[in-house]
């Protein structure tokens, strides 16, 4: 019902939404180039009340949250259905987002990966 994958590319990390997810997501892929991406971390996260979607599911009471977001005039996209440690992406010249905040099944492993791979890339 619900799925994500990250792959890897040499360009860049693509987030895949697949089944259900996508839908409420409103969106299949959501790709990050490696020179946008700015800082990775695991940690809770909590959206803030008055984050507008655009477009997106979000069901508070339920802890979903799936697709675009903005709040302080800065875009975030979302895509969680569970209080626990998070993915989170900081992008900078991108050319939608500044947040990414994901679920995976292994947070820790998915951001120890992507920092390893711009380690590789910066040198």
């Amino acid at each position: 019902m619900f799925g994500r994958e990250v792959q890897y590319s040499d360009v860049g990390i693509t987030l895949y939404m697949k089944g259900l997810l996508s839908w409420f997501a409103v969106k299949r892929k959501l790709v990050m180039p490696y020179h946008t991406i700015k800082n990775v971390l695991v940690d809770e996260f909590d959206p803030p009340r008055w984050m507008l979607r655009m477009p997106g599911t979000s069901i508070s009471a339920l802890y979903i949250y799936e697709g675009s977001f903005k709040y302080a005039d800065e875009w975030y996209f979302l895509s969680f259905e569970r209080r626990e440690p998070l993915v989170h992406i900081e992008l900078e010249g991108h050319e939608q987002y500044k947040y990414v905040i994901f679920q995976t099944d292994n947070p820790t492993e998915t951001a120890s990966n992507i920092r390893r791979r711009l380690a590789s890339l910066r040198g």
